[in-house]
């Protein structure tokens, strides 16, 4: 019985991953993946020890899309964004912090592209214009955050469809 719980588990946790790795990679439009939302949720429902795969299948992913000068600060807030999961307590709690996640990773990231990058000027104005040139992509960042984190909560937590808790129950 401990087995097919753990078995049940990882098959749940391993198809989460496999989600952010398809996401990543089937054409979608500019930054509208659940992976924000995965990137909170599975550190919640499995604890940190996931949070090292989560990095792992970007940097799957970013092996066949191409690696950049920025995956220290996508898969660093990624990280951080894993890490302030264990405080979800309640729908309120985790879904704001599921934006508060998007926020994160809008500015730790884009901070990276005006400190890393040639686009932009290393002054205050330049970061500030990084800033409002980003806005678009963080547009569908929060809408998919939002929608995903949504569905999430209905599949696992609701009365109507709850299943994930089953396998993750002591």
């Amino acid at each position: 019985m401990k087995l097919k719980k753990t078995l049940n588990g990882l098959y749940l946790f391993l198809g989460c991953v496999g989600v952010i790795l398809l996401f990543r990679i089937i054409p979608h439009p500019p930054n509208f993946t659940p992976v924000i939302a995965l990137s909170f949720y599975l550190p919640l429902f499995f604890g940190l020890w996931s949070i090292p795969f989560i990095i792992l299948a970007f940097a799957t992913t970013d092996y066949f899309i191409g690696f950049h000068n920025l995956l220290i600060w996508t898969w660093g807030s990624l990280v951080i964004i894993g890490m302030i999961s264990k405080y979800g307590i309640n729908f309120y709690s985790r879904f704001g912090m599921c934006i508060i996640g998007s926020l994160l990773f809008f500015i730790i990231s884009n901070f990276g592209v005006w400190l890393t990058g040639s686009l932009y000027q290393t002054t205050m104005n330049g970061l500030i214009t990084c800033y409002a040139m980003a806005i678009p992509f963080f547009t569908n960042t929060l809408l998919s955050t939002i929608i995903f984190c949504v569905l999430i909560e209905f599949l696992v937590f609701s009365k109507y469809f709850n299943f994930v808790p089953q396998f993750l129950k002591k």
